[in-house]
């Protein structure tokens, strides 16, 4: 199989506030958009592509139409820490502050409008600890 896209559909509640979420906080401008269904697309230099549907439409299977939930979403970004004191200064409340973890991440967590987890993380060195219990 060849993809040629491939992009999470998240069923929310309500896709306008989500998709104006997107927009004002993480740079997602929109490729597509109605009152069930909104195309969102990342503005970098890579097609990063997010999608938001109404979790009742009827092109959902009957048994499948509930809120998305238990999703987390991963933005790797330059500066995690630049972007957590962005996003608090514009009023989001951080679930999980900044830290460093032993695994190689520095990171921050927080929530969308519908309780999805968003993770921001910046790479960073592995401890020698860490690294020491990998092997080989």
């Amino acid at each position: 199989m060849r993809t040629d896209s491939f992009y999470p559909l998240v069923q929310v509640e309500d896709v306008e506030s989500t998709a104006r979420f997107y927009e004002t906080h993480f740079g997602f401008t929109r490729t597509f958009s109605s009152d069930w269904y909104v195309q969102l697309r990342a503005a970098s230099d890579h097609p990063f592509e997010l999608a938001l549907i109404r979790y009742d439409h009827d092109s959902i299977p009957p048994e499948a139409q509930v809120v998305t939930r238990g999703l987390i979403l991963s933005f790797y970004v330059q500066d995690a820490a630049a972007e957590e004191q962005r996003l608090a200064a514009a009023g989001l409340t951080i679930s999980q502050p900044l830290r460093d973890e032993v695994f190689g991440q520095r990171h921050f967590i927080l929530a969308d409008p519908n309780g999805l987890l968003i993770d921001v993380i910046t790479p960073i060195e592995p401890s020698a600890e860490f690294l020491a219990t990998l092997g080989g």
